[in-house]
């Protein structure tokens, strides 16, 4: 009865219809153990919107306008093996939903065929031999699962295509060059080895979409991947003195390094930090020791393009932004008075930068990050009130897992806007659609069931209001 009053009254309630920033607002009786999570096709501008408890997976297909055009149900996978949806491709304007059990070696697919209205499934065996599991990476036709080889130079990728065929593939490695932090020679495996807890997990590599603003809790991490437009782009900071750039091709199925130098900074390498963001096939480095931040823009044949830097003693002049912190032994957030401050606690975290397009600009923001620090119940509550809280392992929502909990860390960070060029750009900047919902859930934390995803240039997020039990879509942009 519930999924029949979703349709009828959410769906079929005008949702074309945009008031301000809301899109749909609609009474609706919906319980908890729900997971509501989407899929969007970005070529087609249409959305499958799926709707999932314990028993139950319903498949919505919404177009362009977020009008209903067709829907389908069937039965979730056995929760006993099958506790996790890691992904999807779409075949045919229908899409597949990958479902896994907890070691990956067992996977579950689901075909929604919304024109036939049946769902055909599919089960497949994965033998990971020796393998540690990176990341998994989704696209319109084909999902990918990535895995580096023990003590090896060797990546794997698990490919699955369009028609559900299975494939592996190997990338070797052996002609790159892999050292650790104090520069001792290593192997790939030795790189993913390494251990940087409490902030990032040895064998773990994240994943950045530059669609959506990067939190400097994903920007930090000194392993970082990029996927978009067929290929795979892995960075590698372990060493401060360089940062390690590997493409892989995925139609090729083979691989390129590169070796873009930092700059260099005099001092004990231990008490310097340095990370990178790779956005639009250009490297943005950020260095820092006690008293000084440098900061440059190359292209990865080491080319310099443009570079900034700053010192204790004077203001930073590429910034448009106060300099905030927030969380730390304060609470809350304050601005700093000064430089100095800025770099020292940067340098004393774990530092990082990130890009996002506004307009023909590039916004960046630069610093530094904590572990997290638990007290009480803060962990429990993400940088968007609830929001952290949200994504359990039975949602797939990328756009949902950019926002990440600041309110348990320590977060010290200046902004600066950029030309295409890598000039700073002064002035003003407007509040972005992130921010905007972060202002939301501040004022509304009784809040349940939310989604969130992009298409064009407009973010859509919906949410269950507890108090007034209606299931309200809002529409969000830069």
């Amino acid at each position: 009865m519930i999924k029949k009053v979703f349709l009828a009254s959410f769906f079929l309630s005008g949702l074309i219809t945009f008031s301000q920033e809301i899109v749909s607002s609609a009474p609706v009786n919906l319980k908890k153990n729900r997971d509501i999570f989407q899929i969007v096709n970005q070529d087609k501008k249409d959305v499958t919107l799926f709707v999932s408890d314990k028993v139950k997976v319903k498949a919505m297909h919404l177009n362009e306008n977020m009008q209903i055009v067709d829907s389908i149900s069937t039965e979730r996978p056995d929760t006993k093996t099958y506790d996790n949806m890691i992904g999807y491709n779409i075949s045919n304007n229908n899409t597949r939903l990958f479902w896994a059990s907890r070691d990956y070696e067992n996977i579950f697919t689901q075909l929604y065929d919304l024109s036939s209205h049946k769902v055909v499934t599919q089960e497949y065996t994965l033998v990971f031999k020796d393998e540690k599991i990176l990341q998994k990476f989704s696209e319109n036709e084909n999902f990918y699962i990535l895995t580096v080889v023990k003590k090896s130079n060797t990546f794997k990728l698990h490919i699955f295509d369009k028609e559900g065929t299975y494939q592996q593939q190997t990338i070797d490695l052996n002609s790159f060059h892999f050292f650790r932090a104090n520069y001792t020679k290593t192997t790939l495996y030795g790189i993913f080895e390494e251990n940087h807890l409490p902030f990032e997990a040895p064998l773990t590599l994240q994943n950045i979409n530059v669609d959506n603003p990067t939190s400097l809790t994903d920007a930090a991490k000194k392993r970082k991947c990029y996927f978009k437009n067929k290929q795979i782009v892995i960075t590698l900071d372990n060493n401060v003195d360089y940062t390690q750039v590997i493409k892989i091709d995925l139609e090729k199925f083979s691989a390129e390094e590169k070796i873009v130098k930092q700059h260099s900074l005099a001092g004990d390498r231990t008490y310097i930090n340095s990370n990178s963001f790779y956005f639009e096939d250009r490297l943005y480095q950020e260095k820092t020791s006690s008293d000084f931040f440098y900061f440059m823009i190359k292209d990865l044949d080491d080319n310099v393009i443009n570079q900034y830097s700053a010192n204790a003693t004077a203001p930073i002049d590429f910034k448009n932004s106060e300099i905030y912190q927030e969380g730390g032994d304060f609470g809350g957030k304050r601005v700093l008075e000064t430089s100095s401050q800025f770099i020292r606690k940067v340098n004393n975290l774990h530092s990082g930068l990130s890009c996002y397009h506004i307009g023909q600009n590039t916004l960046i923001t630069f610093g530094g990050v904590s572990a997290p620090q638990q007290s009480g119940g803060q962990a429990a509550l993400g940088q968007f009130g609830l929001i952290g809280a949200l994504i359990s392992v039975a949602v797939y929502n990328p756009t949902m897992e950019s926002f990440n909990s600041y309110s348990n860390r320590k977060v010290v960070k200046i902004e600066g806007l950029f030309d295409k060029e890598g000039n700073h750009v002064k002035s003003e900047l407007n509040p972005l659609a992130f921010d905007k919902i972060r202002t939301f859930f501040d004022d509304n934390k009784d809040v349940s069931s939310q989604t969130l995803f992009k298409m064009s240039d407009f973010y859509y997020l919906g949410y269950y209001d507890n108090k007034t039990k209606e299931y309200i879509i809002r529409k969000f942009a830069d």
